[in-house]
C-alpha cells in the first residue's frame, strides 16, 4: 500500500476542464474549504513533504493539480479550495466552476475525500457539497483534519455528534485525522485504495 502512494509524481496543473488528461484508470479527488489542510493531507498520504504545495494563505491552490501513482493509471486530484480565499471574486467564481465541472463530468472519478477542520466542521459550503453528493451518489469520505488541536475526548465527542448527522448521507463515511501527527493515516489510505482498486 505504502509503495503505491510513495511513488506519486506530479503530472500537471490545469485551469480548464479541456486540459484534463484523457479519462482512464481511476481517480480520487481531494476537496475542502480554503486552509483546512488539503495539501498537507495529500503530502502525508504520499509521504512526500513538498509534492502538493502548502501555504498559510487561504486559496493557495487555484487550479486542479494532478498526481499519478506510477506506474499505474491511478491518480490523485487536488482541487481548488472553496470558501474564503484571498483572490478577486471573479477568480473565486472561476475556481468554483472548475470544481463543479470536474465533479459532474469526470467519468473516472471513483471517490471524493472531503476535508474539514474538526474545529469548524460543516460550514455552509461543506453542507452544500454534502447535499450535492447525496444527489449524485458519488462516494465520499469526510476527513476531520487537525484533530490534534483538540483533546482526545473533544475529538471523539465531535466525531460521535457528526456521525449522527451523517446518517442522512449513506454514501459518505467519516474519520478523525491529523496531517501533522499522521493520526488516521492508514485508515485514509485504505479508503482511497478501496476506491482505486475497484
Amino acid at each position: 500500500m505504502n509503495n503505491l502512494f510513495s511513488q506519486a509524481q506530479f503530472l500537471k496543473t490545469v485551469v480548464r476542464l479541456s486540459d484534463l488528461p484523457v479519462p482512464e484508470g481511476r481517480e480520487v479527488a481531494f476537496l475542502g474549504r480554503s486552509n483546512v489542510g488539503k495539501s498537507s493531507t495529500l503530502n502525508a498520504i504520499v509521504q512526500q513533504k513538498g509534492l502538493a504545495r502548502t501555504s498559510r494563505t487561504p486559496g493557495r491552490t487555484q487550479a486542479i493539480n494532478i498526481f499519478t501513482l506510477t506506474p499505474t493509471s491511478l491518480k490523485l486530484i487536488d482541487l481548488p479550495g472553496y470558501g474564503f480565499a484571498k483572490a478577486p471574486k471573479a477568480v473565486v467564481n472561476q475556481w468554483h466552476q472548475l470544481i463543479d465541472g470536474y465533479l459532474r463530468e469526470r467519468e473516472c472519478l471513483a471517490g471524493l475525500v472531503l476535508i474539514m477542520d474538526i474545529r469548524h466542521p460543516l460550514q455552509g459550503m461543506d453542507q452544500a457539497m454534502l447535499d450535492w453528493l447525496l444527489e449524485s451518489g458519488l462516494p465520499a469520505h469526510v476527513v476531520l483534519n487537525k484533530c490534534d488541536k483538540l483533546s482526545r475526548m473533544q475529538a471523539q465527542n465531535t466525531l460521535k455528534k457528526l456521525q449522527l448527522t451523517f446518517e442522512a448521507y449513506p454514501s459518505v463515511s467519516l474519520q478523525l485525522f491529523s496531517a501533522s501527527k499522521k493520526t488516521g493515516l492508514d485508515e485514509l489510505r485504505q479508503k482511497i485504495l478501496d476506491w482505486l482498486k475497484k
